[in-house]
């Protein structure tokens, strides 16, 4: 079987539009797809299905939430090396499907639940690692950051569901802008922004890398303290906002 090559195998994987997708991460766009694109050049030939990929990216972003659990810079970093991996994971898996063109609800499904487990257990590791594996506010308001992502993700999932079950096509970027031109301005403020992000387990985990120096130097928690409290106010202000802003677009 001839060996495939980076441009043919770049041109199936990443095709037109798919860089610039609403959908795609930030990260991705700027340096993952392209160490993906090498990652999955070794893996379309090998004995690895896609979800077998994803089933190793769904446990990399449960254990970024476990290693925040270590003190100190080291856990911070893990935490980090962790989640970087599951991105890396999560193209690379969806990446190979689209070459073999194996598509499955099954790999639909653990994808998604990656994301839900990933992002809630950075939460619940935010919350331990501010308690200091004791119990105290910090813990409550990791596991209320928890709680708000979920509440986050499954409402988006839920237009879905809803649009299937009624019979309609998949929503698309368009049909997510509000039809109140008042709350389409107020999302677009919000979006550019860009305090949401730091709730998605990504960027989470460099904030609290961030703070886990700011903690080295000063000597005590309190960096990190100050951003368990403040992502998870920002959660519990996204839910809402979330809400109302899939509510009133033609979704």
């Amino acid at each position: 079987m001839a060996k495939v090559q980076l441009e043919e195998l770049r041109t199936v994987i990443h095709p037109e539009g798919k860089l610039d997708s609403r959908a795609e991460h930030w990260a991705g766009r700027l340096y993952m797809r392209s160490l993906s694109l090498r990652v999955t050049l070794r893996l379309v030939d090998a004995r690895i299905s896609p979800n077998q990929i994803t089933v190793i990216m769904v446990a990399a972003g449960v254990l970024s939430g476990v290693a925040l659990i270590l003190p100190g810079l080291g856990g911070a970093v893990l935490s980090v090396l962790f989640m970087q991996l599951y991105l890396l994971l999560d193209c690379v898996d969806g990446e190979v499907a689209r070459w073999r063109r194996q598509f499955s609800p099954l790999g639909v499904y653990l994808d998604r639940l990656g994301a839900y487990l990933a992002d809630a257990a950075v939460m619940v590791g935010m919350g331990i690692r501010a308690a200091q594996l004791g119990l105290d506010p910090y813990l409550v308001a990791g596991l209320a950051a928890a709680v708000g992502v979920l509440l986050l993700k499954s409402s988006s999932d839920l237009v879905h569901v809803a649009r299937s079950d009624s019979g309609m096509q998949k929503a698309t970027d368009q049909s997510v802008v509000p039809r109140s031109s008042g709350l389409a301005s107020v999302r677009r403020l919000a979006s550019a922004v860009g305090l949401h992000r730091l709730v998605n387990g990504i960027e989470c985990t460099i904030l609290l890398l961030v703070t886990a120096v700011i903690d080295l130097a000063l000597g005590d928690l309190t960096a990190t303290r100050i951003a368990t409290i403040a992502v998870t106010a920002i959660v519990w202000l996204l839910v809402p906002a979330h809400i109302v802003s899939i509510v009133a677009s033609s979704r």
